[in-house]
């Protein structure tokens, strides 16, 4: 099974192109998806949260507090290493059961993996077959997040600093999807890689 790592920079619309490949049949890991479900009330990492960072780590619910979490890494490098040391292995393990699982139910013609921080990681590259990245814009980032999450402009391109820079993404790119103009311009793109991917065999594991 041909197995794709998808990679964007926030507001690419990495989420929009992954469903557009789930409709035609694709299955899809979404790290991001992961690590909400391991954060969310009851999940495996929140135990070692509250022991890492307190009871204040935590919104009412139970779940972490995204927004408290966010503000704090990024004034804080220990503390991100330390919320990384945490939830990037629990991540990798329930990446690495979910792909055995669909590998072997057989029911996909290839796997997608959606990781925001395919580039960052360092190792995905290695782990996946190929890279596809969904491209767009910085500025047409900055304004889809600031319309999407309510964010300024400060507060995006504060997130956009600690990603990869476009230049950096599109270099570790195999197939890339121009998401820079409307909506309709994605189904064909996607079409064409769908057929690519079906058509080629093989890929490599990831773990």
């Amino acid at each position: 099974m041909l197995e794709i790592g998808l990679t964007g920079g926030i507001g690419s619309g990495k989420t929009r192109v992954a469903d557009l490949f789930a409709a035609r049949g694709a299955a899809l890991i979404d790290t991001d998806l992961l690590a909400h479900e391991i954060t969310a009330p009851g999940g495996a990492a929140i135990p070692l949260l509250v022991e890492a960072f307190g009871a204040a780590c935590l919104r009412p619910d139970g779940a972490m507090d995204r927004d408290a979490m966010r503000a704090r890494v990024f004034s804080d490098p220990s503390a991100k290493r330390t919320l990384e040391s945490i939830t990037h292995p629990l991540i990798r393990s329930l990446t690495v059961a979910r792909a055995d699982a669909i590998r072997a139910a057989g029911a996909h013609p290839y796997l997608i993996y959606v990781v925001p921080l395919l580039v960052e990681s360092g190792t995905w590259r290695e782990r996946v077959g190929r890279v596809l990245v969904v491209d767009c814009r910085e500025e047409t980032q900055v304004a889809r997040v600031m319309a999407r999450n309510g964010f300024t402009r400060e507060q995006v391109e504060a997130i956009m600093r600690r990603q990869a820079t476009r230049a950096d993404r599109l270099a570790c790119a195999d197939d890339v999807i121009d998401n820079d103009g409307p909506p309709e311009a994605l189904p064909p793109q996607v079409e064409r890689l769908d057929a690519l991917y079906r058509a080629t065999r093989g890929g490599i594991a990831a773990r």
